[in-house]
């Protein structure tokens, strides 16, 4: 077994000098989960926690990162979202504290954000939802890519993990460090997307439930219950509203966005917001609601943003065994595909 060990530890190198992690999997970033306490135990279990700025302002996020520094001397990333009206001071906040790895989720980068990155020396990450977009970050200067699949929580985006792996690995991977992400939940999966070229992967749904993860009991418990067709995507009822499709754990919260939609929409009718503004609205609408589930435990209202692995999560343990538990289990698939 040892000599597929090795094996799957080349398979991640790339991944992990990249990063500076002893295992090239990323802990995605999940709004009021991945903060100071979940990103260090992953940092400290050998993995690469992001810190979700979400909503946060320069000052809470100056904090968090400062705290996190305070319970891990690894390496460990933030992930800012890039329709925040104080992006450019968010990347000075990281560019203080020598943050080595940035992610710019939501859109594209607005110009000269990578730029800023890259001139306070760390390293920028992006989603690449389609090919043509993976290759026109990469002309844009970005250092790594994530190919995230529609089975993700959260935002996502209309097309399957493994048809985005198939169709952008073969044409990028061999530029630049491409990890995977959406749906993965055993080892197994690991080892087949580093096959395909993948530099590594990351996972959300997995690590939401750990030791270390502060969310409430009841949101907990509300993953062990669930199944992968629990975790359903949300309907986008104004062609007009920059909505983006978030998969989350059906519940009546879920009811309560379809209102919040028609209150947006009507006030675009009436002139009293302008797209930019209506977006805004949405995302602090989701913020707000995700943080009932979390930190509340109010998991009929609130929002419980769950990927289609979740009927995998069946109990609590700690960030170190659950990567451990992959790592055997990605080596045990290298091991079968060899015999």
């Amino acid at each position: 077994m040892s000599q597929f060990v090795d094996r799957l530890n080349r398979r991640m190198q790339r991944g992990c000098d990249f990063l500076g992690s002893e295992v090239a999997i990323i802990c995605g970033a999940m709004s009021w989960v991945s903060e100071r306490n979940l990103v260090s135990a992953i940092s400290n279990a050998g993995g690469f926690g992001l810190i979700a700025c979400g909503a946060m302002s320069p000052e809470l996020l100056d904090t968090e990162i400062a705290a996190t520094k305070a319970l891990t001397s690894k390496p460990f990333g933030v992930n800012l979202i890039t329709m925040h009206p104080q992006l450019t001071d968010l990347i000075a906040v990281c560019a203080k504290h020598k943050v080595t790895h940035i992610v710019l989720a939501g859109g594209l980068p607005p110009a000269g954000s990578i730029d800023a990155i890259k001139a306070a020396g760390a390293k920028v990450i992006c989603f690449a939802p389609a090919l043509v977009m993976a290759k026109k970050l990469i002309r844009s200067g970005v250092d790594a890519l994530v190919v995230e699949g529609m089975e993700a929580g959260g935002h996502i985006g209309p097309v399957s993990t493994s048809v985005l792996a198939q169709e952008i690995l073969p044409e990028v991977a061999a530029q630049i460090p491409v990890f995977v992400a959406g749906g993965i939940g055993r080892g197994e999966a690991i080892a087949a997307y580093l096959d395909m070229g993948a530099a590594g992967v990351q996972l959300g749904t997995r690590f939401a439930c750990a030791t270390e993860s502060i969310a409430h009991p009841n949101f907990k418990k509300a993953f062990f219950r669930a199944s992968a067709r629990d975790a359903i995507a949300s309907v986008q009822i104004d062609p007009r509203l920059p909505v983006i499709p978030v998969r989350a754990l059906k519940n009546a919260g879920g009811e309560r966005f379809l209102a919040k939609q028609r209150e947006v929409a009507a006030a675009i009718d009436a002139g009293d917001v302008d797209m930019g503004a209506a977006q805004l609205q949405i995302e602090h609408f989701w913020a707000g609601a995700l943080r009932r589930a979390v930190i509340d435990g109010d998991v009929e209202q609130g929002s419980l943003m769950a990927g289609q692995s979740v009927g995998m999560v069946t109990k609590e343990e700690p960030v170190a065994e659950i990567i451990a538990t992959l790592m055997a289990e990605a080596a045990a698939a290298l091991e079968k595909r060899a015999n």
